[in-house]
């Protein structure tokens, strides 16, 4: 793009060339973010390349705030706020609160905002997620741990996590290449592919969850509407009594458990 274009109509075209749904939208996101023509241009050639608007911007909003994201680290969705919100709703009083699995950190940086002064820690695998999620979780006092699930976290906090937010991948590995290519090209693997039916991590996360979660704490999932009936069996085997959640709106469905 030249930086002849420097304008919102020189903008809108080149994205509406590329195939951008909502140009107008992103080109104002676009023109206030660039601080010179030459930086705007380099912003919308990645764009029009299929780079996700988020990484692009650095940003994405979520709940309210926004979110730093870098390259190589999941992007969150708006549906996710789902997932906050029936946090919040089946314990609105919480101290404790783990992001496992947490990406950008999102979902552990919305849920401290929301509550207050909590004791927030955060975990991921990824090495890029663990960084990026720190610059996330910082304003609230917030740990990010690098390891495998619970492998991540201090031992002390047995028993005394009022919300467990396990944002796991869910795709079937089978449907990893059907997703969109911004996805599929610019996120990591190990945030997108949940094995062979999509649920190999939550299994693992329900089979551990009761022992961390304090009396009254609950383990929240997102999942796929499909995989809400096998996933509440999983939290039922691991001791926990599940509840589904779903908004039609966001097209969202959330598995809370509890245990009895």
């Amino acid at each position: 793009m030249s930086s002849l274009s420097f304008s919102s109509d020189g903008v809108v075209a080149a994205l509406r060339a590329a195939g951008c749904v909502f140009a107008e939208d992103e080109a104002r996101l676009l023109l206030t973010a660039a601080a010179s023509p030459a930086e705007l241009a380099a912003m919308v050639d990645r764009r029009a390349a299929g780079h996700p608007l988020e990484l692009v911007l650095g940003w994405a909003e979520f709940h309210g705030l926004h979110i730093i994201v870098e390259p190589g680290v999941f992007v969150p969705r708006r549906r996710t706020e789902f997932l906050v919100e029936q946090a919040l709703a089946q314990v609105p009083d919480a101290s404790v609160v783990v992001d496992l699995c947490c990406g950008s950190g999102a979902v552990g940086a919305a849920l401290a905002s929301a509550l207050g002064t909590v004791e927030l820690h955060a975990a991921d695998i990824d090495p890029a997620a663990v960084r990026c999620a720190r610059r996330n979780v910082a304003a609230y006092g917030g740990q990010v741990h690098a390891g495998d699930l619970f492998r991540a976290l201090p031992a002390a906090l047995r028993g005394r996590i009022d919300i467990l937010a396990a944002n796991v991948p869910y795709v079937p590995t089978d449907e990893v290449p059907l997703l969109p290519a911004e996805a599929r090209d610019h996120e990591p693997l190990t945030a997108l592919d949940g094995g062979t039916d999509g649920l190999d991590l939550l299994r693992r996360v329900a089979r551990e969850a009761a022992r961390w979660l304090a009396p009254g704490g609950c383990l929240l999932v997102e999942t796929s509407e499909r995989q809400t009936a096998a996933a509440a069996a999983a939290f039922t085997r691991g001791g926990l009594t599940p509840r589904l959640a779903k908004c039609e709106e966001r097209y969202a469905h959330v598995v809370v458990g509890t245990v009895p």
